[in-house]
């Protein structure tokens, strides 16, 4: 029997964890209610920062009360899990292996008959989607992993991107849209010439599609789409079609499918939930309410056969390796080329929900790399607007290793003389400690900075500063 492309499908995914690591795929005979999943995941199987557990997590297919769709957590909860299904991701970001990897881009294939069309429905009823509510604080049942495709098969401009998507009724959600992401200016631009902009919503869409979707739009070089990359990650084409009632492209191997538009009507977070409160966010705390939402009304629903509902519960493993995957290749393609004769390779860790802290591995070759650190991070803090702090060690240091990074942090720096902190960037809301009240606490004067720790030899103590055993890790 053929297997499936595990980077071109979620079943793909799924049967690559059943069959190579088993012990990973977790189907509990009880039925949960729905308000109860998100928290048995996150007590059993989730990482950090949802706890403070260090490990990966399971992927984990629940049944809820008085739906027929299961619910799939924890399929990305392991950063080895997912490089196995993408070949064409690079394993050591450099710039040289982003540049080959932006030059493999493979374009989707149109196909006419998508496997996520194998049923239409003819009433569209969101509620019957087994929708989760992480917390008894949320603002109602949300779509979590629903990638956003705008733009037809072939389009110059499209967009594609995760949002958090709260559930009105039957036809409609309301969806949060960071400021300067694609899917945001596509919209305001159909908004100031009183135009819909057709949208479809894909869970359990391509796990190529969904860490393509998370490089930074910002970055990739004109005429980049992340449809080609999600090909060069999978070392295959992504399939698309056009949708059954929007002039929209669809991920033909998505689960669900929702079709729809947006247009002005908007809605508030808060009106639907307790005050303030929308759901948990990745970095372990309650995200904030929003108003004048954007809102979608779906004019069609497609799923597959026996279709799972792909969600996350917010802080977790799956996000952080997500971002922090397709981040590390963002990084890459906006440093300068003079940064990466020192750049050994870069990790998004986990402890910073795979966005806010970033360890970078340094290859000196001349007394003169020592001064260059601080210029390289400026240049990454004032490019990437997540990043809070940097820690720059040697390459003999494991940087995907939290506890070797730390031994780094604790043997080669002294904070006072070795860390500096840049003053003057805009807060990051879902970050508690960058708020107003935390700086007020702290007697600062309310400016968010950006910090990186240098845990570097200095190159003239390098034959001096010598790990015991050093050669013997892998």
């Amino acid at each position: 029997m053929r297997q499936t492309n595990p980077g071109l499908s979620v079943r793909g995914a799924v049967d690559w964890v059943r069959r190579n690591s088993p012990e990973h795929w977790h189907e509990p005979e009880t039925a949960l209610p729905g308000d109860e999943v998100a928290a048995d995941f996150a007590s059993r199987y989730a990482g950090i920062p949802a706890n403070s557990l260090t490990r990966a997590e399971s992927a984990v297919s629940y049944r809820v009360d008085g739906r027929t769709i299961p619910v799939l957590l924890g399929l990305y909860g392991c950063a080895e899990r997912v490089r196995s299904w993408l070949p064409g991701l690079p394993r050591i970001t450099t710039r040289a292996d982003a540049e080959a990897f932006l030059a493999a881009a493979i374009p989707p294939v149109v196909v006419p008959n998508p496997p996520c069309r194998q049923r239409v429905y003819a009433r569209t009823d969101l509620n019957r989607l087994p929708a989760l509510r992480a917390t008894p604080r949320d603002a109602g049942p949300y779509l979590t992993m629903g990638l956003v495709q705008a733009g037809a098969p072939g389009d110059a401009d499209s967009a594609l991107s995760v949002h958090r998507m709260l559930i009105l009724g039957p036809d409609r959600v309301a969806i949060w849209m960071v400021p300067g992401r694609a899917l945001r200016r596509m919209h305001e631009a159909a908004v100031l010439t009183g135009r819909k902009l057709p949208v479809s919503i894909n869970i359990g869409a391509p796990p190529a599609a969904v860490l393509a979707s998370a490089l930074s739009s910002s970055v990739l070089p004109a005429g980049a789409d992340k449809l080609d990359l999600a090909g060069a990650m999978a070392g295959a084409p992504v399939t698309v079609a056009t949708g059954v009632s929007q002039p929209v492209a669809v991920l033909a191997e998505s689960e669900i499918v929702l079709e729809g538009y947006l247009d002005g009507t908007v809605a508030d977070e808060s009106l639907h939930g307790p005050p303030g409160v929308s759901l948990p966010e990745f970095l372990g705390y309650d995200g904030s309410a929003r108003c004048d939402l954007p809102i979608i009304t779906v004019t069609a629903v497609t799923t597959r056969r026996s279709p799972r509902f792909q969600a996350v519960i917010g802080p977790g493993r799956e996000q952080s390796v997500i971002l922090g995957l397709s981040g590390a290749v963002s990084i890459a393609l906006t440093s300068d080329d003079a940064d990466w004769q020192l750049i050994a390779d870069v990790h998004y860790s986990a402890a910073g929900g795979g966005m806010l802290l970033l360890v970078i591995a340094i290859r000196k070759v001349c007394p003169a790399d020592d001064t260059r650190l601080g210029a390289i991070a400026r240049r990454i803090f004032d490019r990437h607007m997540f990043v809070k702090l940097i820690v720059f060690t040697d390459a003999d240091v494991d940087i995907t290793s939290t506890e070797d990074v730390m031994w780094a942090v604790t043997t080669r720096a002294n904070l006072g003389t070795d860390c500096t902190t840049f003053t003057g960037f805009r807060p990051l809301g879902m970050d508690p400690s960058q708020g107003a009240d935390w700086s007020g606490a702290r007697g600062a004067d309310g400016s968010a900075g950006r910090s990186y720790i240098d845990a570097t030899v200095p190159f003239d103590l390098r034959d001096r500063v010598v790990r015991s055993f050093a050669g013997l890790a892998s």
